[in-house]
């Protein structure tokens, strides 16, 4: 399967903004601190973003924060489509229901590149099923757990270990002893707490 496999600190001053890709590094050493431009030849007259210009950046700003790939993100927008309600609000929610994005929002791997590795790893289970799939879709109840023999690994010891100074989503709930974690409710916008622009996603397909 395609991933981009290059330096994420490009992702980020291509985007013109922190997308914290690598967890607490991108907070204690960032390179977009030191070089917010973006990457490749400087021009020496800067070009004004067009609007399209900038609806495209918000999209690749949504798609590298979750690491979607285009074909699959676009996908995800078809189906936030088709649901009732607000199309931008319902894509953000559809990734947020991603099962790596619920490990990372679980606190169990520092970003979601991390997590998307865990996951396809099978450290992880579904309501006691081993799945492997990282654009798997939790729904409201679910319950995600370890897998017995990943609690041997050492990962599994220093995740634990740190899992007190966590946050978890308000949409979850984690036992911090067994280290599981559930879905309490399906998640709303407000309580993603994300600063993308969805409007301007959409604006970007429905041309």
């Amino acid at each position: 399967m395609a991933r981009y496999t290059e330096a994420k600190c490009r992702l980020c001053r291509r985007s013109g903004d922190k997308l914290f890709l690598k967890g607490d590094k991108c907070v204690a050493r960032c390179v977009f601190d030191k070089r917010p431009k973006p990457p490749g030849p400087q021009l020496s007259r800067r070009r004004r973003l067009s609007d399209r210009g900038m609806q495209l950046r918000e999209k690749q700003k949504v798609r590298y924060s979750y690491g979607v790939l285009e074909r699959q993100f676009r996908r995800f927008f078809a189906e936030a489509e088709r649901q009732s309600g607000i199309t931008g609000d319902n894509l953000l929610v559809l990734l947020e229901k991603r099962l790596d994005n619920v490990v990372y929002r679980l606190g169990f791997a520092d970003s979601r590149a991390q997590a998307r590795q865990l996951v396809q790893h099978g450290h992880f289970m579904v309501n006691g099923k081993n799945t492997d799939i990282p654009s798997y879709l939790v729904k409201e109840g679910d319950v995600i757990g370890w897998q017995e023999v990943s609690k041997k690994s050492n990962y599994f010891k220093l995740a634990a270990d740190g899992i007190s100074s966590k946050v978890v989503a308000m949409w979850l709930s984690l036992d911090r002893t067994s280290m599981v974690g559930r879905v309490i409710s399906v998640p709303v916008p407000g309580d993603i707490g994300t600063k993308f622009d969805m409007a301007s996603v959409v604006e970007y397909y429905s041309r």
